[in-house]
């Protein structure tokens, strides 16, 4: 005899006491737990049950009340028959896709019921008409095979060795490697832990005590020569800077202000005399210091700026004025508290003859704290971010300085006011004088790469922690091993090793103090890596937060920290949509050097020879190869970056000469095709970033170690393929078939890496004191 359905059951129902029946309790309950029965549907189960003679009227009348749709059972009675379903079905195997008829068969034979051929018929006749067959959902109907986990249970052990994880901490950290790790494991300590909701006036008398520790250690005069205190290791500096930015970010920026942007004008764009008096004070944070440059109604435009410098030759002494309200120095960063001199740029007034922009040392507050004669200090007061810096604004009234306070590295003015200077054209001379401070566009880019990781690491490890979604009855899938999260972290994560590979190699040749036509290149490449990485760490800071939904937005997991305190990051040390206008000029530039002397018409046909050059050459990547291993050869993935930023440039030089052909003005002809000037920019710094990663993966490399940068090579350059796939696609780069083939081989890739998300952003070697998110911090 058969056991009783449901004995155990506190109530029973008469479907589960009729073994009969038991082959259709899977379909009803998927039926109505879907959703409410058509009258054609119930008709099939209806006429299915009358042509089984194996049915008696008991039977047939239990059946179709419970196919009545004006009649629905109610949720206790489906909670009953789902775990009468559970129980009887428990020690059933789970193949793969298991369908309800066959469900419903296997739960009649585990109760000694061998189902005769009318109900199996009929089962599967029912479940085509109702459109299950093709479904397999039999399974999710069967006891889970052990318990789930929580919701948010252990982070998932890292699968590589520590010492693997150390190579490519030492990779990136290059030959400042112990460095960084004594910046890492200083701020680490308990009294450089994060103030939590502090005010804002102990919050910056914290970040200048801080600041005060570094200078102890003597990393504020890293790049300062050994003769006034320094290490004469500008490398060395910036390595500080950039791992600075993994602690609080108003740290940073006093750091850059005080060391790399006070003192480091001093040094750039002064002399012996300059260096003697200031550099050591300034190094040990004696001298505290602001770098006065933007102004209200002036800030990118720097060779505007509106504060004059007029020289008296009776007194020997240069007055400095404000003109009106607009040509305040704003956003000075320690100027509304701390700073006790400040570098001024004004416009150079001699003899009623303006000279443009020059430096000069200001002396802006005495030893008590108070205003000099002649200043006025306003407190910036609350920003977006980074409330640990004083940021303020300065306006000069007939403020006097002597003469030998001119920074007059790249110009002079003598006793009787005679003006001299090493380089004759005013506008070389201007940008000579800026060109010395792009260290600090290179460190913001850096910095902004850091504060990537930090974001990137505490989402990655929360998506290996964190659960959500999974098959009805299994256990709920790890975020990370969901496509869509993969694609939301994993292409950005490839983006900023790509980075950081590209600005380590910039910041290389910045160091080495390169001549004339190098240090042009760098300039050019610092002011298109400096936009994009900031931008980047915009957007992918945003999406971290987001893919950590609720957890994301608790201030303790630091996301809206980062976030506003990198806001400002595209902007300052130049807006970012300017300096890609800087980019694509300097590319013009190297345009018209090639073209040469040529007249208009011999550039007009120069440009249509090398357009047409460039069709011929990229003829073969239009071919119809789609294959993993055409679309991972970085051969292909190299031309095909460079064959666009070549394009882009051209046809911007082609718009242009049609526009001054036209009689246009440059400057207007320009601004007419500002939209394709920032394309050809932007694609510049896609092809200098994949250069970065080819430079990385140069020389002897761990198998393991190369494999994992090749992926994300190969992540960041299809992932930069597929987001302009309607620009390849437009100018005839691909056919469709390879457009859709790359947008697979991107998801393709970000499964491989799924497995080597843990060691990617462990070897950030982010301490977890800085991390300081405890979605973040493996717990025991």
């Amino acid at each position: 005899m058969p056991e009783p359905l449901d004995e155990a059951a506190p109530e029973t129902d008469p479907i589960l006491e009729d073994p009969r029946l038991l082959p259709f309790l899977p379909m009803l309950y998927v039926a109505w737990a879907d959703g409410d029965l058509e009258a054609a549907e119930m008709q099939w189960i209806s006429d299915s049950v009358s042509r089984d003679a194996g049915f008696d009227e008991a039977s047939r009348s239990i059946l179709v009340a419970w196919l009545d749709p004006e009649a629905p059972p109610s949720a206790e009675r489906l909670h009953r028959l789902l775990a009468a379903i559970r129980r009887i079905g428990k020690d059933l195997p789970r193949p793969e896709r298991l369908s309800l008829a066959q469900l419903g068969l296997a739960l009649s034979r585990a109760v000694g019921r061998e189902p005769d051929a009318g109900t199996a018929g009929a089962l599967a006749e029912l479940e085509a008409s109702l459109g299950l067959a093709a479904v397999g959902v039999g399974g999710s109907l069967l006891p889970a095979a052990a318990d789930r986990p929580p919701l948010a249970s252990a982070p998932s052990e890292p699968t590589y060795s520590e010492e693997e994880r150390a190579a490519l901490t030492r990779l990136l950290d290059g030959e400042y490697h112990e460095l960084r790790q004594r910046v890492r494991r200083l701020l680490a300590l308990p009294e450089l832990a994060y103030l939590r909701e502090p005010g804002r006036a102990a919050y910056r008398e914290q970040v200048y005590a801080w600041c005060r520790r570094l200078a102890d250690e003597g990393w504020g005069s890293l790049a300062m020569p050994a003769a006034y205190g320094g290490g004469g290791d500008a490398g060395a500096f910036i390595a500080v800077f950039e791992t600075l930015a993994h602690h609080d970010l108003s740290l940073l920026v006093k750091f850059g202000v005080q060391f790399g942007l006070f003192a480091g004008a001093i040094q750039q764009l002064g002399t012996e005399p300059h260096h003697l008096r200031y550099l050591r004070a300034a190094g040990r944070l004696d001298l505290p210091g602001c770098f006065a440059m933007t102004e209200t109604g002036h800030g990118s435009n720097v060779q505007a700026l509106e504060t004059t410098a007029t020289y008296d030759p009776a007194s020997g002494e240069f007055v400095l004025q404000t003109p009106h309200r607009a040509a305040r120095k704003d956003y000075i960063g320690n100027a509304a508290l701390h700073g006790q001199l400040a570098v001024v740029f004004a416009q150079l007034v001699l003899g009623g003859e303006t000279r443009g922009v020059h430096a000069f040392v200001v002396p802006i507050r005495d030893a008590g704290g108070h205003p000099l004669p002649g200043l006025s200090i306003e407190d910036c007061g609350p920003k977006v971010g980074l409330d640990g810096v004083d940021n303020g604004r300065l306006s000069f009234q007939a403020v006097r300085v002597p003469r030998e306070n001119l920074l007059n590295r790249f110009a002079d003015v003598d006793a009787d006011g005679n003006y001299s200077s090493p380089i004759a054209s005013p506008n070389r001379r201007f940008f000579t004088m800026v060109g010395t401070l792009v260290g600090g566009r290179i460190s913001v880019a850096l910095a902004a790469v850091s504060a990537t990781k930090s974001a990137l690491t505490i989402a990655t490890r929360y998506g290996l922690r964190r659960r959500q979604f999974g098959r009805e009855g299994g256990e709920e899938k790890i975020l990370l091993d969901h496509l869509t999260h993969q694609r939301r972290l994993l292409p950005p994560l490839a983006a900023t090793y790509g980075l950081h590979f590209a600005l380590r190699r910039l910041a290389e040749r910045y160091a080495a103090n390169p001549g004339d036509g190098e240090r042009r290149e760098v300039e050019t490449a610092a002011a298109g890596l400096k936009a994009v990485a900031t931008w980047h760490a915009a957007r992918t800071i945003q999406v971290c937060r987001e893919a950590c939904g609720g957890q994301g937005y608790l201030a303790e997991n630091r996301f809206g920290a980062l976030r506003a305190d990198t806001d400002v990051f595209t902007t300052f040390e130049g807006d970012n949509t300017v300096l890609l206008q800087l980019v694509a000029k300097a590319l013009l530039a190297d345009f018209r050097q090639e073209l040469g002397d040529l007249n208009l018409v011999g550039i007009v046909r120069m440009v249509a020879r090398r357009a047409g050059q460039a069709w011929a050459d990229r003829n073969p990547l239009v071919s119809y190869r789609k294959g993993s291993a055409h679309l991972r050869d970085p051969s292909f993935q190299g031309a095909v970056l460079r064959s666009r930023q070549e394009h882009l440039v051209t046809s911007l030089a082609q718009r242009l000469k049609a526009r001054i052909g036209r009689g246009m003005n440059p400057f207007d002809a320009l601004g007419e095709c500002q939209d394709h000037a920032l394309e050809a920019a932007h694609a510049y710094v896609d092809r200098l970033v994949f250069e970065g990663f080819e430079a990385a993966l140069q020389g002897s490399l761990d198998p393991a170690l190369r494999q994992r940068l090749v992926l994300l090579q190969d992540l960041f350059a299809l992932e930069r393929l597929d987001r302009h796939r309607s620009w390849y696609l437009e100018h005839g780069f691909f056919e469709t078939a390879k457009a859709a083939a790359i947008r697979s081989e991107v998801n393709r890739l970000c499964g491989e890496l799924r497995p080597h998300a843990r060691i990617l952003v462990d070897a950030f070697a982010i301490p977890a004191e800085l991390l300081a998110a405890p979605i973040a911090i493996d717990r025991p």
